[in-house]
């Protein structure tokens, strides 16, 4: 980041992190969240530079380090709502200057970001990668998810929900993926994933996992990049 360095908190020996007041209707966690965001030097950026979402900076921090994301790709941005990584992305690729293309697909209408094509889908719908093929005229070279399963506050079975959509993420990077292309999805750290990265690795050419710095510290999350698409099997 440039400038002074928003994670200190301090400026002339005064403490600036902001505290949030419990209203008589907010509970305790959505207090605490809410002065998280407020001090998140993240969410700050991301107001700042135009970006959608924190989100934005995990992605840019991963290409930075890999490389995967290169102009002219097509690439599906799972889950985009409300649009950080697909903004990334359509940069990244020049879409945003008519060069690739960067679809978005989400349950949730958002408003596309400059060079962003949005489609209100449900990804696990059967014809889906049939129809994303046709929208793209082809197969896709990088298939985006940052989606998360709704919390239910018990940490295995949130662990479970959670692989368990990046399971069928992978399922559609495999169906709508050229030969060479790239996944990257978000995972929780748990150790019940072991399944998910051998059936990566068999399809993949590379799997790393990686830990962005604007991932919160004391977030589990992870991401799996997966690199060199085997090519679909009959």
């Amino acid at each position: 980041m440039t400038g002074s360095n928003p994670s200190s908190g301090r400026e002339g020996g005064r403490s600036l992190k902001t505290r949030v007041k419990t209203a008589r209707k907010r509970s305790l966690s959505s207090t605490l969240w809410l002065e998280r965001q407020l001090n998140d030097p993240y969410v700050a950026r991301a107001k700042r530079e135009g970006y959608a979402s924190r989100a934005a900076y995990k992605l840019i921090e991963i290409d930075e380090r890999y490389h995967f994301l290169k102009p002219g790709q097509r690439v599906v941005d799972l889950g985009a709502a409300p649009g950080g990584w697909s903004q990334v992305a359509a940069h990244k690729v020049g879409a945003d200057q008519g060069k690739g293309r960067v679809i978005g697909i989400d349950l949730l209408e958002m408003e596309p970001p400059p060079g962003v094509e949005f489609k209100v889908m449900d990804f696990l719908e059967p014809d889906a990668p049939q129809r994303l093929m046709e929208w793209l005229d082809g197969k896709a070279d990088v298939v985006l998810s940052d989606m998360a399963a709704n919390a239910t506050g018990h940490k295995k079975t949130d662990h479970l929900r959670i692989i368990g959509l990046v399971e069928l993420a992978a399922d559609f990077a495999c169906d709508v993926l050229a030969e060479g292309g790239a996944f990257l999805a978000k995972v929780i750290q748990g150790g019940t994933e072991t399944e998910l990265l051998a059936r990566l690795k068999r399809e993949f050419a590379t799997v790393r996992h990686v830990k962005p710095q604007a991932s919160r510290a004391d977030s589990a999350e992870l991401y799996v990049l997966a690199t060199g698409f085997r090519g679909a099997k009959d």
